[in-house]
């Protein structure tokens, strides 16, 4: 979906490596092993983004670090439309309404880190959660997204003896019960 729309490939994967997890932050030559493209191909699309206000940037030594502008108006809607091409509000739809007692939603893995992934990683905390069910609806997501599902359940007290053990980069809060 989104390739049909942005033609660069570069964009699309700092468009995944910023707006996905706002809270990932990236250098030049840190991103050219990771997107397997020069440095020129991504100091252009970097720069491009940094002039759209839709990055910020600051030195950290003597490298520019970014991130994403998360007060840039556009972030909120490049967030969803992200979550849309990477099949994740499909499988939240899906789950929710019959799961059980669902607290929160995390995506964690690569795509959480920003990179693209044909694996959404998700883990699910609540209680007495159906876990038959959500294999059930796991699976039928699939079929939709072209994605593998791998998810977690997870009671309060587990997220948060996890939670000390990750950093904040690593998971990323894609659905909480209001």
């Amino acid at each position: 979906m989104l390739e049909a729309l942005i033609t660069s490939k570069t964009r699309i994967k700092l468009l995944l490596k910023f707006f996905l997890n706002s809270s990932n932050t990236a250098y030049l030559r840190g991103l050219e092993p990771e997107f397997g493209e020069s440095t020129n191909a991504i100091r252009q699309e970097l720069n491009r983004f940094e002039k759209a206000d839709l990055l910020t940037s600051n030195m950290e030594g003597n490298k520019k670090l970014y991130r994403a502008n998360t007060q840039h108006p556009l972030f909120p809607e490049i967030h969803k439309l992200l979550l849309k091409h990477i099949g994740i509000d499909k499988v939240i739809d899906k789950v929710i309404v019959k799961l059980g007692q669902l607290s929160e939603v995390y995506l964690v893995g690569e795509l959480a880190k920003g990179k693209n992934s044909k694996v959404i990683d998700l883990w699910f905390v609540g209680e007495d959660l159906d876990k038959s069910y959500l294999m059930n609806l796991a699976e039928k997501a699939e079929g939709l997204i072209d994605r593998k599902i791998r998810f977690l359940i997870l009671d309060n007290n587990e997220l948060q003896e996890f939670l000390t053990n990750k950093s904040k980069s690593e998971l990323l809060l894609v659905w909480k019960k209001e």
